[in-house]
């Protein structure tokens, strides 16, 4: 992708407001969907009238929706942030081992029989453990450019988790430890609320921050070497550093909703497609498609059927249908610059 840092013009200025816009529509629309008191939208006189519905609205759509908010801006921007440096457009956080080591910390907690707390604390230390091992091993690697031993790690370190994970299910009670360990990596927002929130907040948001301050910084990094040091870029420092405040705030949502597929690939291919190929524009959009993804994604999981479908299965089913409509009609391509 050849992404040349430059001013946002109107017309990109313009479609992110829209986009704000609709996307705090969504959100609206989404907190007053549901199946109670029956399945539909809440109106106003019901939330008057009925205090049981209101109860429903603030402590469990409104943590939920925010939720998910949080989830798939974060997954959508770390997403695009992740292809512009390695110039890779099927690459998500996943490439480093992020998401297979917080699955394996959430399965170590859950087969524990650990509570909540412990879960998360477990999911994100080994996510982060992940990214610390896919680092280490690219660093004695001696052969080949920085990106190309930082993928052959992340492949290697994603491997043995996901192989770690498998062990332990294969060593799981049946009847009660594998069903919730198998629930937990389809991913979902059924246990999402207020204390669940403030965990994985604090570090989403510090992450997502992060990401969007330095975007112009990101896109240098999506440049080769030589260039990106032209241009007054440091490429191994703010490689390492983006990275690193992305792969934590994917564990810290990964943590709090398991893992959550597609996301982080499909979004910022509509983001490039409605904005424009500048990085600079495509982190913000990603932040604001992703989030409206997942949040249009969980509604239709908690309201489609009478049963509430895993969030991971829909934002697949979801994600793939549209992927593969964009690689019909060639519109998915990255070349580094």
């Amino acid at each position: 992708m050849k992404a040349i840092p430059g001013a946002r013009t109107p017309s990109q200025g313009l479609r992110l407001g829209v986009g704000l816009l609709a996307l705090l529509a969504l959100t609206l629309a989404a907190l007053s969907f549901g199946r109670y008191p029956s399945p539909g939208f809440l109106s106003i006189r019901t939330l008057i009238e009925d205090p049981v519905a209101l109860r429903v609205l603030t402590l469990i759509r409104l943590p939920r929706v925010l939720g998910a908010l949080l989830l798939g801006a974060t997954l959508g921007a770390t997403g695009c942030a992740f292809q512009l440096i390695f110039a890779n457009p099927l690459v998500d956080a996943g490439f480093l081992g992020v998401s297979q080591g917080a699955s394996f910390g959430a399965a170590l907690a859950l087969i524990a029989g650990a509570g909540p707390l412990f879960l998360f604390g477990s999911a994100f230390g080994f996510a982060a453990l992940a990214l610390a091992l896919s680092v280490f091993l690219a660093s004695r690697l001696r052969f080949g450019g920085a990106v190309l031993r930082l993928v052959l790690s992340g492949i290697a370190v994603s491997a043995f988790f996901s192989a770690a994970v498998a062990l332990i299910k294969y060593g799981a009670d049946p009847h009660k430890q594998l069903p919730e360990i198998t629930y937990w990596m389809m991913g979902g927002l059924s246990s999402a609320n207020w204390r669940n929130l403030s965990l994985a907040a604090p570090l989403a948001l510090l992450s997502l921050g992060f990401v969007l301050s330095t975007r112009w910084r990101i896109t240098l990094l999506s440049l080769d070497e030589a260039t990106a040091a032209s241009l007054g870029a440091k490429p191994g420092l703010e490689r390492g550093l983006t990275l690193g405040f992305a792969a934590a705030g994917v564990a810290a949502v990964t943590a709090m909703a398991g893992t959550v597929s597609w996301v982080g690939i499909i979004v910022p291919h509509a983001a490039r497609i409605i904005l424009g190929s500048d990085g600079s524009s495509t982190l913000g959009g990603s932040a604001l498609l992703g989030a409206a993804f997942v949040v249009f994604a969980d509604a239709l999981a908690r309201g489609l059927f009478p049963g509430e479908l895993p969030l991971g299965i829909v934002t697949a089913l979801l994600g793939t249908v549209v992927f593969f409509s964009l690689l019909l009609s060639r519109r998915v391509r990255v070349e580094r610059g």
